[in-house]
């Protein structure tokens, strides 16, 4: 990744460790957790991750190949003139964002008019996540909040140590979120009570993922975790050449998570074993995205698509260095390089350019795809893309 680029996403000067990039803070597969009914494929994206761990959308089946070149700006949202490190959680029609002029917002997801917004007391770069009619964020004041998803209403609050830039995950009833105070916390998600923390030895801005009752997070002392769920105890640690700040994707008994070491890694998830890894070379901090068998990360100025068994290189795309999103054979990314600010799609299996648009500014978040809508958010503003 550029240095003009990891300059400007990292932006926000931070109590403990300086100048941090927060822009990572963000359904229908086999033996993983879900918030969804069994059987019936809910069409939302209602964490950074999407329910799935895999940031990919099996359920999207309005845009696809054969028509998202025809993909037109629905509308746009503009803020304060803050950039969004947040990136956007969808769910029940209704778009929700946090951002650096220290609110959390759920826009209309049709039409993007504000339904409301609440103010945290520090800038919010945490990707919200939706479960059960509420709104879990972390936000730089320290804090984990949890709000009613209908009004914005603080239904509780949970104080860490340090800033919380780590986005959410939800699991059965549990919120599990990391902070800068190199813990990993897991909150009754109804009360907030505390049920267990971890302890690394470094800041934890990965977010985690949750499958199969373990949680997988990165951390700036180089290792990968994986925690038992329910009690926080350690399963195994695997370490990098350095930080990990990216979050983990999990598919098929595989964590695929990168590390500012430039490789990508693939590790057994119930062992901890290299299974492979892939040289990409820059620092890499973007999250991958798996789907069909494929595994797709961002660096820098190139999106890489590799098979997920063996990690050998499919097709890369000169541009698109952000965490993707991937639906219905479509893996939307953005901004290759510093003077770069246009968003992507592309065909997943042979990467060739399905359809691009010129943002007004660099985007600083990752892209969410659900209802036939493709959703970014360059610097301070959020803009959704449909068919019509």
């Amino acid at each position: 990744m550029s240095i003009i680029r990891r300059t400007i996403l990292r932006g926000l000067v931070m109590k403990r460790t300086g100048l941090a990039l927060f822009f990572l803070s963000v359904c229908c597969v086999s033996v993983v957790w879900s918030q969804q009914p069994a059987g019936k494929c809910i069409n939302d994206w209602s964490e950074f991750h999407r329910t799935n761990m895999m940031r990919s959308n099996p359920c999207e089946k309005v845009l696809g190949i054969d028509n998202v070149v025809n993909l037109k700006r629905k509308w746009r949202d503009m803020f304060d003139h803050l950039p969004l490190y947040s990136s956007p959680a969808v769910a029940n029609g209704v778009v929700y964002i946090g951002s650096q002029d220290h609110n959390v917002y759920a826009l209309n997801a049709n039409s993007g008019a504000k339904l409301w917004s609440y103010a945290a007391a520090a800038g919010v770069g945490s990707s919200p996540a939706v479960a059960n009619g509420m709104v879990y964020v972390g936000s730089y004041d320290d804090n984990v909040y949890a709000l009613n998803a209908k009004t914005g209403a603080l239904l509780w609050s949970y104080t860490t140590g340090n800033t919380v830039g780590s986005s959410p995950a939800v699991a059965n009833g549990v919120v599990y979120i990391g902070s800068q105070d190199n813990n990993v916390y897991a909150l009754n998600a109804k009360t907030g009570a505390l049920l267990w923390a971890y302890t690394t030895r470094g800041d934890v801005e990965s977010s985690p993922a949750v499958a199969n009752g373990v949680v997988y997070v990165g951390s700036y002392d180089d290792n990968v975790y994986a925690l038992n769920a329910k009690t926080g105890a350690l399963l195994w640690s695997y370490t990098t050449g350095s930080a990990v700040r990216s979050s983990p994707a999990v598919a098929n008994g595989v964590v695929y998570v990168d590390s500012y070491d430039g490789d990508l890694y693939a590790l057994n998830a119930n062992s901890g074993a290299k299974l492979w890894s892939y040289a990409i070379g820059d620092p890499v901090v973007s999250a991958p995205a798996v789907a069909d068998g494929v595994v797709y990360v961002g660096e820098g100025s190139n999106l890489y698509a590799l098979k997920a068994s063996t990690g050998a290189l499919l097709w890369s795309y000169a541009d698109g260095g952000f965490s993707p999103a991937v639906a219905n054979g479509v893996a939307y990314t953005c901004c290759g390089g510093p003077e770069n600010n246009t968003v992507y799609a592309l065909n997943a299996h042979t990467g060739a350019l399905l359809w691009s648009y010129a943002l007004p500014a660099g985007i600083t978040s990752s892209p969410a795809v659900a209802n036939g809508v493709l959703y970014v958010t360059p610097i301070n503003r959020v803009i959704a893309f449909g068919l019509k």
